[in-house]
């Protein structure tokens, strides 16, 4: 059985779940992921730590839920002792490659606190949550001094910020340069030429990775930082697809009645919001987006080629994910962060080179799986200590192979049954919905805990729960939150999230091996109390 030697981690940004053919949207094509799909395994009912890219991203590097690593919202950094897949990796003598996106923030408190804010090898991995760079582009504003802005003036796009004059500005009608960030201009080309755009640059920049490593074993995150906003997608891929392309967007009146979640009200009130309840908005933004998938799909066939021409496929994992969806104007909303399926659910798709996992391949494998497995499933698949004391995910790889129970499971002492919940959290602390309710800065939190049948939401602030049946409703319209005959299923999915917080593993300075020794071992460190 052939070792597996490296691994391909591909994160699209903001991937809805359902933009996937091999997911069953009826127009936009996506050969190359399908061609994964069909080599590995489908993870239908896949979902993420958080509606939110960094700690989304966090979970998904540290293997740890968002109350486990702290860093509840974008730009709250994890802390500097936290311990990432990249760390888990220098353990074993290797080392975490990115090209594209993480959202890691440094910790700067605790760098200074540490005396590990001077410049010197151990603190630029630390900055940068122990990835070491091939090329970062986060893809949010302009980054007039980075490598990719470099790379554009280098080909001609001359100015101090060719991201935002070149990457997400489109030619107006009479010529003129437009902003990117208006979405009303989604419908226009970006002013950069395909070859020249984010995905394109990234795409070059990992397989040139993969090029120079040869034989050498590695690990690889590809972030692409699309189909993130701004909708600005570079031509042929803005006009690919219009509005009768697109699925239709999903939203109720009821969503707005007087019965709706005061929460769920006012998030509706936010701008991003307001401007995807226009008809137009959704009309315009929708093919852009599709546009950009597509794009990304297509620069994903170069990756496989790639793989294929330096025999790659016989000895790498991919795994390919998104750290969340985009609202698109389903439930009255933009953006992401709240708790619906488009949102929370994201493609999961897994490729074991492995003869061992011959039977699943082309299959799809209904359990629930999390963010926080990535981690393990890398672990194991490398044969790698699973740190089972830090990692609260179980790792795919049995079940890539026919089996049931992850090693991280295992180790845990966990039973050989499925986990049969996920949990998503929320840090609104942040929003704008916080200040127009009345609520000082504080703890404003909230958790989502999902079965097969039920969604719940747990507030805090004194707000009622919420409740959807997503068996007589999937689109999740109808909130049963505060219906008086469904107050044991409340009841019940309440005792499931404090189940969940109190298997968290809050004790990561010293490793199981570790605890065992220590357990009744007084009388070895010349303690004798309670003798008589």
């Amino acid at each position: 059985m052939p070792m597996i030697r490296n691994v391909l981690f591909v994160m699209c940004d903001q991937l809805r779940w359902d933009h996937l053919s091999c997911a069953g949207h009826p127009h936009l094509r996506t050969p190359s992921i399908d061609a994964l799909a069909r080599r590995g395994v489908r993870f239908p009912n896949a979902f993420v730590q958080s509606g939110i890219c960094g700690p989304s991203r966090m979970s998904f590097y540290t293997g740890r839920y968002v109350s486990s690593h702290g860093a509840t919202h974008n730009r709250v950094p994890l802390s500097v002792g936290e311990v990432t897949l990249g760390w888990h990796l220098r353990e074993s003598g290797r080392t975490l490659a990115l090209a594209g996106k993480t959202h890691v923030l440094p910790d700067a408190a605790g760098l200074r606190r540490l005396q590990l804010d001077g410049q010197n090898d151990l603190t630029a991995l630390l900055k940068e949550g122990w990835f070491h760079l091939v090329d970062r582009h986060d893809g949010h504003h302009g980054e007039p001094d980075s490598a990719y802005a470099d790379w554009l003036r280098s080909k001609g796009y001359a100015g101090r910020d060719p991201w935002t004059d070149y990457v997400i500005s489109v030619e107006g009608p009479d010529g003129q340069p437009l902003s990117g960030w208006k979405m009303r201009n989604a419908c226009l080309p970006a002013r950069v030429r395909e070859e020249h755009s984010e995905t394109a640059y990234t795409t070059d920049r990992a397989i040139e990775f993969m090029d120079a490593q040869g034989d050498a074993p590695w690990v690889l995150h590809l972030s692409y930082v699309k189909p993130h906003w701004p909708y600005i997608a570079p031509a042929p891929y803005h006009a690919m697809y219009g509005p009768e392309h697109c699925l239709p967007v999903r939203r109720h009146e009821a969503e707005r009645g007087p019965g709706a979640h005061p929460v769920f009200r006012a998030w509706q009130e936010e701008e991003v919001a307001r401007s995807f309840q226009q008809d137009d908005a959704i009309a315009t933004v929708r093919p852009a987006y599709q546009g950009l998938v597509r794009q990304v799909d297509d620069h994903l066939g170069r990756v496989w080629e790639a793989m294929e021409r330096l025999g790659r496929w016989r000895d790498t994992l991919v795994i390919f994910t998104a750290d969340h969806g985009d609202y698109l104007g389903d439930h009255w909303l933009g953006e992401k962060e709240l708790f619906h399926d488009c949102i929370q659910k994201v493609p999961f798709l897994v490729y074991d080179p492995s003869p061992a996992a011959e039977a699943t391949r082309g299959t799809e494998d209904a359990r629930l799986v999390e963010a926080v497995d990535c981690v393990p499933t890398i672990l194991d698949a490398l044969g790698l200590d699973p740190a089972s004391h830090v990692v609260e995910g179980r790792s795919l790889i049995p079940a890539l192979r026919g089996g049931i129970a992850g090693a991280a499971g295992e180790a845990a002492g966990a039973d050989e049954t499925w986990r049969d919940c996920a949990i998503s959290e929320l840090d609104w602390t942040f929003r704008g919905a916080r200040r127009r309710l009345g609520h000082p800065t504080g703890q404003h939190m909230a958790w989502m805990v999902r079965t097969a049948r039920w969604k719940y939401v747990h507030w805090t602030g004194g707000y009622r729960p919420q409740l959807f049946d997503l068996q007589q409703d999937p689109d999740e319209f109808h909130d049963l939150g505060a219906d008086g005959t469904l107050a044991g299923v409340r009841d019940a999915m309440r005792h499931r999230l404090l189940t969940w917080f109190t298997r968290l593993k809050s004790r990561t300075t010293i490793t199981w091996a570790e605890a065992e020794l220590r357990t009744d071992s007084h009388k070895k460190a010349g303690v004798f109390y309670g003798e008589w």
